[in-house]
């Protein structure tokens, strides 16, 4: 494809990168900041975003930078499903055998993250991905997962992660025990106008090459397409510069862009 034409060592907005070569947006700084003091708490957090703004990034970002003594990561991406389908993924990602109903299977867990705080002292971060999709019965059990005896320290960090609609559904009076329990909350927004340049030039120079391969106008132009979100940014870019290569160009312009627009949509 374009490879050779750019003498790049590989695809630059295809691979999905190594936590420490992650490029770091405000927002997603903003938001690893959140969920650091999150796991202090060992509380119930937030995380939302647009499809594509790099919120499962930011989860993988918070799990390589945890004390693997301190705390464990637990990621379970629930996205349909009943109760018992929700404790099957946890008891699962626990390494703990599948109980047959729904009390035997919260007693199961709870009793394990006790274990790990009290023998192991490590304390389970619990992230479920897509929760905007999760069913109302799920929701709750998750928060009674959090809920230990009164005179404990938490013991349990739950991370609920989804779309702007999982907001708007915490917001309901059915859910008012859970919204009320939340102790952080962030929207994860794109990449800034002015960090687009940086975000684009950090990809290039992973794959091999520090020369300005976007024009100005290129980068309006992919900004404008893809209001900053990085998923839509790798997957324009990359067909941008296929147009560039075909078009035997050095440089790509914002009508390269606007092919790779077309051609995506």
């Amino acid at each position: 494809m374009y490879l050779s034409h750019f003498s790049l060592t590989h695809f630059p907005f295809e691979r999905t990168l190594h936590s420490d070569e992650l490029f770091a947006s405000s927002s997603a700084a903003e938001a690893r900041v959140r969920l650091n003091h999150l796991v202090e708490l060992r509380g119930i957090g937030l995380l939302t975003g647009e499809v594509g703004s790099g919120k499962t990034t930011v989860c993988r970002q918070l799990g390589a930078t945890l004390h693997p003594g301190l705390h464990r990561l637990f990621y379970v991406p629930l996205s349909t499903g009943n109760v018992m389908d929700m404790y099957k993924a946890i008891a699962w990602q626990l390494g703990l055998p599948i109980e047959r109903n729904r009390a035997s299977a919260y007693r199961a867990i709870h009793t394990e993250v006790c274990r790990l705080a009290t023998e192991c002292r490590i304390h389970p971060v619990l992230v479920i991905d897509e929760a905007q999709h999760l069913r109302n019965d799920v929701l709750e059990d998750l928060r009674l997962l959090t809920n230990y005896d009164m005179d404990s320290q938490p013991r349990l960090c739950l991370l609920l992660v989804g779309l702007s609609e999982l907001r708007r559904r915490l917001a309901m009076s059915v859910h008012e025990s859970l919204a009320q329990r939340v102790v952080v909350r962030f929207h994860l927004s794109g990449l800034a106008r002015d960090e687009l340049k940086s975000y684009v030039e950090h990809r290039l120079r992973l794959a091999g090459t520090s020369l300005p391969l976007f024009e100005p106008g290129a980068l309006e132009a992919l900004y404008q397409a893809t209001h900053g979100l990085p998923r839509k940014v790798n997957r324009v870019a990359h067909y941008a510069l296929s147009a560039a290569a075909l078009a035997k160009a050095k440089q790509l312009t914002a009508e390269h862009v606007q092919c790779a627009v077309e051609e995506v949509q």
